[in-house]
């Protein structure tokens, strides 16, 4: 019975997973009630969902379901290869105990004007466990309906069989120098059985990664081999990433009063509502160092020391003045906190009469990194430093995972993951 509540999962979700690369950004998936999705090292809050098979390490998944009855939900696990198209193996294969497992820790919130029922979720545990590295997706449902997907989300099992190091160099690509940001990469291949250097290693990056699949650059493959060594480097623009910007901000630990970059709250008709300072076209301004959380966030309340339950939903009015509508695309308000998603829920009007685009957005208190995202019409990709600007000197960070191939095996491996950070560069 369980292999057959699998199946159905991975049958609904086969157009999730089957796409090609350049479709990636669909993998992820939360249903309109799921709110507040964090995936990430227990006790970092600003970690990354990515683990070194066969230690102790842990990441755990936290969410929200709003106006529900708490109950258990229900999980499994997909492996992927590089392209994040379902692994051609058994799940046997990469899963150590049951298919299909329970989430039993929830609770519903306390005092809060919303209802809700908070999910907390660490992998592997004493009922799960992964036997090999790779692409995974965690997907999450109502036992009852296993064919509806609540939330699917990414996350990596890496080895630590290769060695990775890094080094920013300023772009030398023209048009790009004050601009862009390029990692020059070199990874050691150790004993890995490797035969040929050029087509079995590929490497993947990610900018301020924690769900932003829409910017990586995928499947890359090296410059220049030598013996158990492969590189990456600056001649090339295969790793030229542009360099962005400071994230925007604001500070809703609190409604009884204002904090950074909130112009009032108001109570009306039994919900909070906090309006945002208007945030500024910054597409051509020059850079102005902030810090931020790299377009994270983190769920918080001052007068509790437990937000997963006790903080509460409030409406947060987003405003960009501009001085006319931009054509040939939409806006949105984009960040971690919807999973780098551009749909209903985060799309932004454009007001004539006040002149400026605005959005209203449930969140849970917290302190918020946000952008505004462009994207162009038959496109699923935000066009590049549209209302933000693009600069060299912005603090990013990059994960960089090296995936291997082995003829003999059918699946890729994740042999390495490392975090570096842009304020190396030379």
């Amino acid at each position: 019975m369980l292999k057959v509540l699998s199946l159905s999962v991975i049958l609904i979700l086969s157009g999730l997973f089957s796409s090609s690369a350049q479709d990636i950004p669909t993998v992820d998936y939360a249903a309109r009630e799921v709110k507040s999705v964090w995936f990430g090292k227990e006790g970092w809050r600003l970690s990354y969902p990515v683990i070194q098979i066969n230690t102790p390490e842990q990441i755990t998944l936290n969410f929200d379901l709003l106006d529900s009855d708490a109950g258990s939900l229900s999980y499994t696990f997909i492996h992927c290869d590089r392209d994040w198209n379902r692994s051609d193996i058994f799940t046997s294969d990469y899963l150590e105990g049951m298919e299909e497992n329970r989430i039993y820790d929830y609770t519903p919130s306390f005092n809060t004007l919303v209802s809700y029922s908070h999910y907390t979720l660490s992998i592997p545990n004493e009922d799960i466990n992964f036997k090999i590295s790779g692409n995974y997706i965690i997907v999450i449902y109502d036992s009852s309906e296993p064919g509806t997907p609540l939330l699917t989300r990414r996350f990596l099992v890496h080895e630590k069989s290769t060695a990775t190091s890094v080094v920013f160099r300023r772009p030398m690509k023209p048009g790009t120098v004050d601009t862009h940001q390029q990692p020059e990469i070199t990874v050691g291949t150790g004993k890995l059985p490797v035969t040929d250097l050029y087509r079995q290693v590929t490497l993947t990056i990610l900018q301020n990664q924690n769900g932003r699949w829409d910017r990586a650059r995928y499947n890359l493959l090296p410059d220049f081999v030598s013996t158990a060594k492969i590189e990456f480097n600056a001649l090339s623009d295969k790793t030229l990433m542009p360099g962005g910007n400071e994230f925007r901000y604001f500070d809703i630990k609190t409604i009884r009063q204002t904090r950074q970059n909130v112009r009032a709250i108001e109570y009306l008709q039994g919900r909070y509502h906090v309006y945002l300072i208007p945030s500024a076209d910054r597409e051509f301004r020059q850079y102005f160092l902030d810090d931020d959380l790299n377009g994270q966030y983190w769920i918080a309340m001052e007068e509790s020391k437990e937000p997963g339950t006790d903080a509460d939903y409030v409406y947060v009015y987003f405003t960009l003045p501009v001085q006319r509508e931009a054509q040939g695309g939409s806006v949105y308000v984009a960040g971690a906190f919807n999973g780098w998603s551009y749909g209903p829920d985060n799309m932004m009007t454009y007001n004539p009469g006040r002149g400026c685009y605005e959005a209203t957005i449930l969140l849970k208190q917290g302190w918020y990194n946000y952008e505004f995202a462009f994207i162009p019409d038959r496109s699923r990709l935000p066009e590049g430093a549209f209302f933000e600007g693009s600069h060299y000197q912005t603090e990013n960070d990059y994960l960089i995972l090296t995936y291997f191939r082995n003829p003999q095996q059918r699946y890729d491996r994740l042999t390495d993951a490392v975090v570096v950070n842009s304020r190396g560069l030379l």
